[in-house]
This record gives C-alpha cells, sequence and structure tokens, in this order.
C-alpha cells in the first residue's frame, strides 16, 4: 500500500483521505492503512473543540511545507483534507515522511 492510494489531485492541490489517533503520545504522520486506504496521522490534541482537526491540518502543513485543511470528517476520525499547492511535490513530500 502507498501514499498514492489516499490521494486525489484536484485542481490546485491534493485531497487526503487520513486516519486520526487523538490523545496520542506524538504527533506525527505513521503510514498507510492498506485496508481503508487512508494515511496515519496521530496527534496529541483530544478530540474536543476542533483541536485534533487544528492539529491534523498542522501536522501536514509541516510534513507538506504549504497550507491544508480540514474539508470532511470533522467529528470523525476518517477525514478529508485538503492540501494546495504542486501535487508532484506534494506526494514526494508525503511519501518521504513515511519512509
Amino acid at each position: 500500500m502507498s501514499v498514492d492510494d489516499a490521494v486525489r489531485v484536484r485542481g490546485h492541490g491534493v485531497e487526503v483521505d487520513v486516519l486520526v489517533s487523538p490523545r496520542s503520545s506524538r504527533s506525527g504522520v505513521e503510514g498507510v492503512d492498506g485496508w481503508r486506504k487512508r494515511l496515519l496521522v496521530k496527534v496529541r490534541a483530544p478530540p474536543l473543540d476542533g483541536r485534533a482537526n487544528k492539529e491534523v491540518e498542522e501536522v501536514l502543513a509541516g510534513v507538506t511545507g504549504v497550507s491544508s485543511a480540514v474539508i470532511s470528517g470533522h467529528t470523525s476520525r476518517q477525514k478529508t483534507v485538503f492540501i494546495e499547492g504542486d501535487p508532484a511535490s506534494i506526494l514526494s513530500k508525503l511519501r518521504e515522511s513515511i519512509e
């Protein structure tokens, strides 16, 4: 399973399907869930008042170097995040983050 299975190119960026694990001991991208075809993202924040969503956006922005925003799944562990920028560059950075 690769990152490509969780990513779709959309216009001037990409949509990434993620599975969030809130209240983790550390934050970061942990790999790909092959069964769900989602990028695994761990965050320290609890799932209260949008704190976990904000940290997911920060983690992915930190990995890719460009802005990101949760566009669906705001109250679910399964989310879709839009990352704005060059799709090829974003994919490359996401692949590097899980190697």
